[in-house]
């Protein structure tokens, strides 16, 4: 009976397995959407918006001075004292200290002003601690969010990702929001210096210890991807001379179709319950705030053929959102007595059997292995795309990353460069995982961009 049953649970996951065709396929598309977003006749209809950062320069050693950055991005918000400058032995260095604030759902989802008030409160906390109120910090905001920017330190919040749903923020100058927040409390003053996305302030980051970096990834909560382009396509910004950082914000490829056949029941229902429906479409097939839910559903599809659990689901698999993503990570880590996957499976109120335990494992496993394997897809779309914008036969760069999903997973990472290095045979690449990244990124970018004004003489 049990090859029985472990067969059938074969057959319903093996429509999550993808073939390296699939791959290629998809990596063509990706790069199709790259080019629709670049030009500025497509980019209205493009699903991969291609943003220009107005981030051209990157720190040469010379930056110095304290620094405030901020980072927000999920429902974690950081501050983060920043010193850059020479230690004893004359080394360049950046010392960082932080604090995490949890953003409060009703901030999440209230009014914007709601929200930076509160943003504006922590800093005020924080500067209280590090006895800091008196000082005017250049300060440097990683906003996880797709944004238009006008320049450095000006951009416009195209939509909220991620859960965030805080009315009146759209459409508006996220820096202006910021600065309104800071001025109404009025106990401190802040020279907001840049506003960066956090896959650049990844880049940034790991670019200071390895100059190859030209491409900053992030799996975590959400997935995106930034990495440094020729002038000359950047349509949407004049000048042809050198690059300029883009932040592709491709969490939204399949928005306009391009992953329908790829999409399975599970992720339409995914999409359909998200804050969002319709949007963000790859992203939710990758990222670590939907993974668990796509287990939960694929579970209860087990449970409704009588495969897992005797037929019978719990009150709390029933439940949306009952299925944590780190439980995926803890299973699949999990040795073959599956002593983790039952006391999870416990706290959901489930009796699971060993057989039972088997095909939760396999579960997890086939909806992380599709995710790694599809952010590989995009990232080869990413470094082919540079190798041949430069024309090198072979191409030699590194990749900045982080994120909860690509750090703590037990085989993420493992399938993940498998994939990228079969997709794209001609690029040598190195992974560095960024300590820090979107907070230390955003004081090297500030500290860039100070440097750079003081020369202008702003």
């Amino acid at each position: 009976m049990e090859q029985d049953v472990k067969n059938q649970v074969e057959q319903i996951l093996s429509e999550f397995r993808l073939q390296v065709e699939d791959l290629q396929v998809l990596m063509c598309r990706m790069q199709a959407e790259m080019e629709r977003g670049l030009s500025l006749e497509t980019n209205e209809e493009a699903s991969v918006k291609m943003l220009p950062t107005y981030v051209r320069s990157t720190p040469d050693g010379s930056e110095v001075g304290d620094f405030l950055a901020l980072d927000l991005g999920g429902t974690n918000f950081r501050v983060m004292l920043v010193k850059v400058g020479e230690d004893i032995e004359g080394e360049w260095k950046v010392q960082t200290k932080h604090k995490m604030y949890s953003i409060p759902e009703d901030a999440m989802t209230g009014t914007a002003q709601m929200l930076f008030d509160y943003i504006a409160e922590c800093i005020s906390d924080y500067l209280d601690q590090q006895n800091m109120k008196h000082k005017k910090l250049p300060l440097g905001f990683t906003f996880s969010f797709p944004v238009r920017h006008e320049d450095i330190d000006k951009g416009i919040l195209l939509n909220w990702t991620k859960g965030f749903k805080a009315s009146g923020a759209e459409g508006n100058n996220v820096v202006g929001l910021l600065r309104d927040a800071i001025k109404r409390r009025g106990d401190f003053e802040m020279d907001v210096v840049a506003m960066v996305n956090d896959t650049v302030a990844t880049m940034i980051s790991c670019y200071y210890e390895d100059h190859r970096c030209e491409v900053g990834l992030i799996v975590g909560t959400g997935c995106n991807v930034c990495y440094m382009e020729e002038m000359g396509n950047v349509e949407l910004v004049e000048g042809e001379e050198g690059r300029m950082c883009v932040n592709t914000e491709w969490g939204a490829f399949g928005d306009t179709g391009e992953l329908e056949d790829f999409r399975l029941e599970y992720d339409r229902v995914v999409d359909e319950a998200s804050l969002n429906p319709g949007q963000q479409l790859y992203e939710k097939m990758i990222g670590g705030k939907y993974m668990g839910e796509l287990v939960r559903l694929v579970l209860l599809k087990m449970v409704n053929e009588n495969l897992l659990f005797g037929g019978e689901a719990s009150e709390k698999l029933k439940t949306r959102g009952t299925f944590e993503t780190q439980f995926v990570s803890q299973i699949e880590g999990d040795s073959s007595d599956f002593k983790q996957t039952y006391n999870i499976l416990h706290t959901l109120e489930l009796q699971p059997t060993l057989v039972d335990c088997y095909a939760v494992q396999m579960a997890c496993e086939s909806v992380s292995t599709r995710a790694a394997i599809m952010c590989a897809s995009g990232l080869a779309a990413v470094v082919n795309r540079i190798r041949e914008n430069r024309r090198e036969e072979i191409l030699r760069i590194t990749v900045g990353v982080d994120g909860s999903v690509y750090k703590l997973h037990p085989s993420f990472k493992d399938k993940f460069h498998a994939a990228v290095h079969k997709l794209s045979p001609c690029c040598e690449i190195t992974f560095i995982h960024s300590e820090e990244g979107s907070g230390r990124g955003a004081a090297l970018i500030s500290a860039v961009a100070h440097k750079m004004a003081a020369l202008i003489g702003h």
